[in-house]
């Protein structure tokens, strides 16, 4: 597979040089543009009538936070987790529903009065019920399609999902991604986080094939890859003994020494595969000037023909909480959570939530081709 024209029209979007990022193969650097703000925040007054209760909730009143991006017909569209608040409960203890907000300039928000993605007397009610929808990652298909990855939290166990779209707000369940892999042998055991290999083409993200394929980096405390031909149903790649294989771990001595956890959707370039991945520290065996359990985000490259082949590795974080915003909320100990990643009008956006309750957003301003 020859990638020479994809990297002509990436490099010429970002730098590829030693004075810009810690690696030449790294994307940004990405700044902050919003004046220091966050651009979506909880709403108490937001209301909806929820098939699973029956009554009238107030969907956002918790806190938004943890989105996906995409661009449809030139303007942005965010999709964000946003928690009804009940009680005085702890992290994962309310309900979610993703929101979904839309931009023509890249810096003003306006949000949807109604969640368009939300646990319903459907057949997914008993893995969605009553913890909700999650974190959503998101990809288009060449022709338009919209594959959309989220957490089903029912409480008990936190599963990955999959559900596919043609216009944003009405959508398609597909249910766990690994229901029908060997008899459901995943199914009890923690899986999140999916981020499906991307590719810059003709200006568009789209989802990539690689050898066939499209390929999808998942999980937390270690990452792990899984392979399918449709987008909807999944294979992990395992070892010789059946068990799921990491391919990136966490690292005693780095930011990221406590946990790793795919970011946005990875993008198949020159170098490689690009992934953006979400990382935790553990003070102790970790960067002594984070804290423990702060969320940071890092760099990986992948082979772009054998994508569990990690090639390099950002030795320090490329994005981390330093704002007011970033560092409280429900997550006090401050989170920078990549989650959306867009190219919009020659520029990259990297969307993030903060601290379990906002959402924020950082952009690449290096642009030649404007």
């Amino acid at each position: 597979m020859r990638y020479s024209s994809l990297f002509i029209l990436l490099f010429s979007i970002f730098p590829f040089n030693s004075h810009s990022q810690e690696k030449p193969w790294m994307l940004g650097p990405f700044e902050r543009f919003t004046d220091n703000q966050p651009i979506l925040q909880k709403d108490e007054n937001s209301e909806f009538d929820d098939p699973m209760s029956g009554k009238l909730v107030k969907w956002e009143s918790m806190a938004t936070f943890n989105p996906a991006a995409i661009v449809r017909n030139d303007t942005i569209y965010v999709l964000y987790r946003a928690e009804e608040k009940l009680g005085e409960k702890e992290i994962g203890g309310h309900t979610s529903r993703l929101g979904l907000a839309y931009s023509t300039d890249g810096i003003h928000y306006q949000k949807m009065t109604k969640p368009v993605f939300y646990p319903d007397e459907d057949r997914q009610k008993k893995f969605e019920w009553p913890g909700g929808t999650e974190d959503p990652r998101i990809v288009e298909t060449e022709d338009g399609l919209y594959v959309l990855t989220y957490t089903q939290w029912n409480r008990n166990v936190p599963r990955l999902a999959v559900a596919t779209s043609q216009d944003l707000k009405n959508w398609k369940k597909h249910g766990p991604i690994f229901l029908n892999y060997k008899d459901g042998k995943y199914m009890d055991r923690e899986t999140k986080s999916g981020a499906i290999v991307t590719q810059l083409k003709n200006g568009r993200l789209t989802a990539a094939k690689i050898d066939g394929k499209y390929w999808m980096y998942f999980g937390v405390p270690h990452i792990y890859l899984a392979s399918s031909e449709d987008l909807i149903h999944w294979t992990p790649v395992e070892d010789y003994t059946g068990q799921l294989a990491p391919v990136l771990n966490p690292r005693p001595g780095y930011f990221d020494s406590w946990l790793v956890e795919a970011g946005p959707p990875p993008l198949l370039t020159n170098d490689g595969i690009l992934v953006l991945y979400n990382s935790g520290n553990s003070q102790n065996i970790g960067d002594k000037k984070l804290g423990n359990r702060i969320y940071t985000g890092g760099q990986a490259l992948f082979d772009a023909k054998e994508p569990w082949k990690i090639i390099d590795r950002s030795n320090n974080p490329f994005i981390k909480p330093e704002l007011d915003f970033e560092k409280s909320g429900q997550y006090k100990d401050g989170t920078t959570f990549i989650e959306g990643l867009i190219i919009f009008k020659g520029k990259w956006y990297l969307y993030y939530g903060t601290a379990d309750s906002m959402v924020g957003v950082v952009r690449s301003e290096t642009n030649n081709n404007e």
